[in-house]
């Protein structure tokens, strides 16, 4: 079961409850629906967790917890998936997703010098935060989207797999 291999890889689920940024959700942090797994928890937590990851702001693992208490979604795969941008990837995909706004709204793509700095910012943030946040709106609900689909494909996939491995099983059983 897909059930068994995700568990396998996923913190424990009272490490996460006892974090003290998570205290902000209050008595929602301990609704045992949001820590199953299931196909819809988990469809949902790639939904709310790949979407999150593409949102240009400090604090996605806040939003992506608000996401999974209001989607009913796995709360520890929707954190766990917005570390696909980390300090290392970052750049890549920001990058990426402000090329993809400008070219959404048909602009000319700008050369500038990234300083990660307030003044940098102060200065700059007019000139690119339309297409950076065009661009990561459009990138995240796409990706959110293929998440989705692609983990209730797998899902089922794997489900039907078993099934028939059942049914082979019982015929030899028969046959013997």
């Amino acid at each position: 079961m897909p059930r068994k291999l995700i568990k396998r890889y996923l913190p424990n689920p009272e490490k996460i409850k006892n974090n003290k940024f998570l205290s902000l959700f209050g008595r929602f942090i301990h609704d045992p629906q949001l820590w199953h797994l299931t196909r819809y928890s988990v469809s949902n937590a790639f939904l709310v967790g790949l979407f999150c990851a593409f949102i240009p702001v400090p604090f996605q693992m806040l939003l992506a917890a608000g996401g999974a208490i209001i989607f009913r979604a796995n709360i520890a795969i929707s954190i766990a998936l917005v570390w696909l941008t980390n300090p290392v990837t970052m750049p890549v995909v920001f990058g990426f997703t402000y090329l993809v706004g400008v070219w959404l709204l048909g602009q000319e793509s700008s050369t500038f010098e990234f300083e990660l700095s307030w003044e940098w910012l102060s200065q700059n943030l007019n000139e690119f935060w339309q297409p950076l946040f065009l661009g990561s709106i459009v990138c995240g609900v796409v990706c959110a989207l293929l998440g989705y689909v692609g983990i209730r494909l797998f899902w089922r996939l794997h489900i039907l797999s078993a099934w028939q491995q059942r049914l082979k099983n019982r015929k030899q059983k028969k046959a013997s």
